[in-house]
């Protein structure tokens, strides 16, 4: 795990960041939205608002963990784009997309989306100091709290001022979801990022009603995973179990619950994501690598580049709750091998590919950069191995 830590600690100043680095629009602002298979640059191309609130996130946080004030200049680069064009300054919350040069082009606002640029908020704030920051940060939160929740949990999609519309953006596989899994897990990483930031009583209470729709309406113990797309009243619409989110929930749940130190509801929750990680280990974990989910009980093979990278921290997070599981230990060393032989691109000036299938080939259908392909789920697996092993120095 030490050389895994190590080797982490070259991937992120070696490959990761320059990857991204180069992607900073000077013309516009922000960072480009697209690169194809091929590693041509569309600078045409729109510009996600999640993406931007990734990278931001990024290098806020990569500035921190590496000591690294160089990385400053990209993290407020990416703030600037944000604070000045992606949030919408009539109505609140943060638009869906813009145009290349920062004009909005997709000016719906959905739920995850808020809880994206809290998250990247509250990481420029803890980088900074910049009160600025934390207060946008805090807005967003209110925001959700009063116009994207009602007395059951958090809605989904709306229209620019707020009016319900339908969630096609964050359904998949068929149906639509009036609530979903992913949004919730992702609210509660927001609002963790921002309680990290500045420990506030309300943003707790919003947290800690979180964690219990999560432990009664999303967590199915019998199906040892999580509920995946739902309607208002949580009625599963799908057999479906998505390996990589389950991963990602064992360990970033227990992350932000312990950010509470709540002792009592830290030993249930922590319960729960050793479950969900059990489950993923003994059936999805396969050649060394993950896969995708299951529906219906047939599985998708392929392998996802940020499936691999939770999988990574999940299987690490298990092993030091449960240091007797070795077997949890032992797949994180066979995936960080997967992804440095199979996944990372190694083609000069690449970065990780997007999708592989069971023998190995990249999809080269699939581009490197685009408003869903980011540094945030590979970034943040390099800087936790780098933050869990306490000799590991850059």
């Amino acid at each position: 795990m030490q050389r895994i830590a190590t080797a982490a600690a070259e991937m992120l100043p070696g490959r990761l960041l320059p990857f991204w680095k180069a992607l900073r629009d000077e013309e516009h602002g922000g960072y480009y939205g697209y690169m194809d298979f091929g590693h041509r640059l569309d600078k045409a191309a729109e510009k996600g608002c999640i993406l931007n609130s990734r990278i931001l996130w990024f290098f806020s946080e990569a500035a921190g963990t590496l000591q690294d004030a160089s990385l400053l200049s990209y993290a407020r680069h990416a703030y600037r784009f944000l604070s000045e064009h992606c949030l919408d300054q009539k109505y609140g919350g943060v638009y869906w997309s813009l145009t290349c040069d920062g004009k909005p082009l997709d000016d719906t606002k959905h739920t995850y989306n808020q809880a994206f640029a809290i998250y990247a908020l509250s990481a420029y704030y803890r980088l900074t100091g910049e009160k600025e920051a934390l207060s946008l940060a805090y807005g967003l939160f209110q925001l959700i709290e009063e116009r994207c929740r009602d007395e059951d949990g958090y809605l989904e999609a709306f229209t620019r001022d707020f009016q319900p519309a339908s969630n096609e953006k964050l359904s998949e596989n068929g149906v639509l979801a009036e609530r979903t899994m992913n949004t919730l897990l992702h609210v509660f990483e927001g609002f963790s990022g921002l309680y990290q930031a500045r420990k506030d009583s309300a943003v707790a209470s919003a947290m800690k009603w979180i964690l219990r729709i999560y432990e009664e309406k999303v967590y199915d113990p019998k199906k040892q995973r999580q509920n995946v797309f739902f309607d208002k009243k949580y009625t599963s619409l799908i057999d479906l179990t998505s390996y990589g989110h389950d991963i990602e929930s064992s360990w970033l749940i227990d992350w932000g619950c312990g950010l509470l130190q709540d002792v009592a509801l830290t030993e249930k929750t922590a319960a729960i994501n050793s479950d969900l990680a059990d489950s993923v280990l003994r059936t999805a974990f396969r050649n060394g690598s993950l896969v995708n989910e299951c529906e219906n009980g047939v599985v998708d093979t392929h392998r996802i580049w940020w499936v691999q990278a939770e999988a990574l921290v999940g299987f690490v997070n298990e092993w030091s709750k449960h240091p007797e599981r070795t077997d949890c230990r032992d797949a994180a060393a066979e995936l960080w091998r997967y992804i440095t032989e199979k996944l990372e691109d190694h083609r000069p000036g690449g970065e990780w590919f997007w999708r592989l299938d069971e023998t190995g080939a990249p999809d080269q259908e699939k581009p490197t950069v685009e408003p869903w392909k980011c540094p945030y789920h590979n970034g943040r697996m390099c800087m936790e191995l780098i933050r869990r092993d306490p000799d590991v120095y850059v």
